[in-house]
């Protein structure tokens, strides 16, 4: 799995870690058990810090996502697709909902917004 952070985003690149980990946890990319790449591995593939990828794991490691084996590395745990499946459905759905109002408030209509949102469903191979 590639984790990729981008300078650009006003996110910092630890969440973006975060973010990246919990969403391939989610899908099923990272199954319980998988160990993850040390710290410096992860650091060196996103072109980050060493702290900063210590510090994205320490974040996921307190959400009960992965656990420090010592000596032997970080895993996903059991909880991991449950935990990352609640938050990232909580933050995809604040984000809709930001989108949706900015949207709106700028103007655009309804049905307008629903073709749009039908069409992402199509295209993900969801029935609207």
């Amino acid at each position: 799995m590639s984790v990729r952070v981008d300078p650009a985003l006003s996110v910092p690149p630890s969440r973006q870690i975060v973010e990246a980990l919990l969403d391939a946890i989610a899908r099923g990319a990272l199954a319980p058990g998988t160990k993850l790449l040390s710290v410096r591995r992860l650091a060196g593939e996103a072109l980050v810090n060493p702290n900063t990828a210590a510090k994205a794991y320490r974040d996921l490691t307190t959400l009960g996502a992965l656990r420090t084996r010592n000596g032997l590395g970080v895993f996903v745990t059991e909880a991991a697709p449950s935990i990352a499946r609640k938050l990232r459905a909580r933050a995809t759905l604040e984000a809709f909902e930001r989108a949706a109002s900015e949207a709106l408030r700028a103007g655009h209509d309804i049905a307008g917004l629903l073709d749009l949102l039908r069409e992402a469903a199509t295209a993900a191979g969801e029935s609207s």
